[in-house]
């Protein structure tokens, strides 16, 4: 049995005490926070990705890039508009093709539905292990469409991404009637062969991407890549940390959340520091949210109401405030947040520019390069569009 080795180092050391500041200063940020919510203005439109992984025993290297790529993909997808409003990103993951799943179920289980906490995900990417087993590709498209709440909304972009390295033809469920089943329902399926594009082909994974309008790749889920060093890389770590500090936690779950967001930044920094950089600009943008424990994110929600707060669900530093006090604490920490989340914002332009001209040629032969390629295809038919 070969397992995969999960790297859960965490340093915790985060917050920043900061007093309330003095009126001048909080109308000053409440400004930077509102402009900052006037740039990225979220629609009640979603891209819901369903990703299928197959976790059997020769799939180390896929679950690699998928950890090492997520960030990629919400990178490129906190660019997409549509009428100018930006849409919501909800994830979805389910592994396959693992011994230690249920024989009966066939091998399947959903790892977590449809999240737009992107926390949850990674965490869950670094859950996963590997181990011999049966692929059901079919199977698992049919588990995924029953069991997510893809919702009925015709101008959501729904999409699943299935890939695995066996024939697509395995299983007692016909892959053509779960493919059926997906355009039925407006769901398109990519298919992402780990191996050789002819033998993809043969193995029919070309096929149950056509059935749905859907796009056929193929992978080296082995590749290693190699990080291009940048004069802009160390001021955005530094920022990144300066960002963390500006969250808020409240709730039952405040706490344990904001140690959460600090072991992805290290399940992150445990594989290179180039996923460091690039979850680090994810977070800088409008699909990383967390209203759910951070009270700065929630006070952008229309049904907040500072009153409704409970002082024992509160950090420390905020009991014992009167409302005002809290809100001008608030708006002080957003505006610090905006300020730092546009600092990486234009560091990471420039640390772009920078790679594109020591990169000859784009790899296109990733995970996050296929994704990203068939997401923007398919997304410009329902009207998105990228900044």
């Amino acid at each position: 049995m070969k397992a995969m080795k999960t790297i859960l180092t965490a340093s915790l050391a985060m917050l920043l005490t900061v007093n309330v500041l003095a009126c001048e200063s909080s109308v000053r940020n409440e400004k930077a926070y509102l402009s900052t919510k006037a740039i990225y203005k979220p629609g009640k439109r979603f891209i819901k990705v369903a990703l299928l992984l197959d976790t059997s025993n020769s799939m180390d290297g896929l679950i690699n890039q998928a950890k090492s790529q997520l960030w990629d993909i919400v990178n490129e997808l906190s660019y997409a508009r549509c009428e100018h409003e930006a849409p919501r990103l909800e994830i979805a993951l389910y592994e396959y093709g693992n011994d230690n799943l249920p024989s009966d179920e066939g091998y399947i289980r959903q790892v977590i539905g449809f999240t737009g906490d992107l926390d949850d995900i990674s965490e869950k990417l670094f859950s996963l292990t590997t181990n011999g087993g049966n692929e059901f590709c079919g199977q698992v498209i049919k588990t995924s469409l029953k069991q997510l709440n893809w919702g009925n909304n015709p101008d959501d972009l729904k999409m699943i991404f299935i890939a695995g390295n066996e024939p697509f033809t395995q299983g007692k469920i016909n892959y053509k009637d779960a493919a059926t089943d997906a355009r039925e329902k407006d769901i398109i399926v990519n298919t992402i062969f780990c191996g050789n594009y002819e033998q993809g082909i043969s193995g029919m994974w070309k096929d149950g991407a056509l059935l749905t309008h859907g796009d056929y790749m193929s992978i080296d889920h082995n590749r290693r890549f190699v990080q291009i060093v940048t004069p802009y890389d160390d001021a955005i770590l530094k920022l990144n940390i300066q960002l963390n500090g500006t969250y808020v936690p409240y709730g039952q779950m405040g706490r344990t959340k904001l140690s959460q967001q600090a072991i992805q930044d290290s399940n992150a920094a445990s594989i290179n520091e180039e996923v460091e950089l690039k979850r680090a600009v994810s977070k800088s943008s409008g699909l990383y949210r967390n209203s759910s424990w951070d009270l700065v994110d929630a006070a952008k929600d229309k049904d907040f109401k500072y009153d409704k707060l409970k002082e024992k669900e509160l950090p420390s530093e905020l009991q014992g405030k009167s409302t005002a006090q809290i809100k001008a604490y608030v708006q002080q920490k957003a505006g610090k947040r905006a300020s730092i989340q546009q600092q990486i914002q234009e560091l990471n332009k420039k640390r772009n520019q920078y790679i594109a001209k020591e990169k000859k040629n784009k790899d296109s032969n990733s995970l996050e390069s296929a994704m990203i390629k068939a997401i923007k295809k398919q997304a410009e038919k329902k009207n998105y569009r990228w900044e």
